[in-house]
């Protein structure tokens, strides 16, 4: 296994052997995001599915779940907090 410079954290920490996603994503999470905040944002996912109530099936759930794992691991774009105000609504 060889060390990266993860996008996220900036340190030097050891990378994944394979991809933990599929296609594109995948490849540029296998490049750039170390393991830890892999984990990280596992869980910052959970958070987003339960607290919105999103149904994983639904491609605009998907979508919205895509946008916020590039914003959170390559801090790209726009990022979804946890808005206790809005639960069970979500904007696409």
């Amino acid at each position: 296994m060889s060390t990266m410079t993860c996008a996220r954290c900036g340190q030097q920490k050891p990378g994944f052997e394979r991809a933990p996603f599929p296609g594109a994503m995948g490849a540029r999470i296998l490049d750039g995001t170390c393991q830890e905040c892999w984990e990280a944002w596992k869980k910052q996912q959970t958070m987003l599915i339960n607290h919105y109530g999103l149904d994983v099936m639904d491609p605009q759930a998907r979508q919205f779940l895509m946008r916020n794992m590039e914003a959170f691991l390559f801090k790209a774009g726009h990022q979804d907090e946890v808005d206790t105000s809005k639960q069970g609504q979500i904007t696409y």
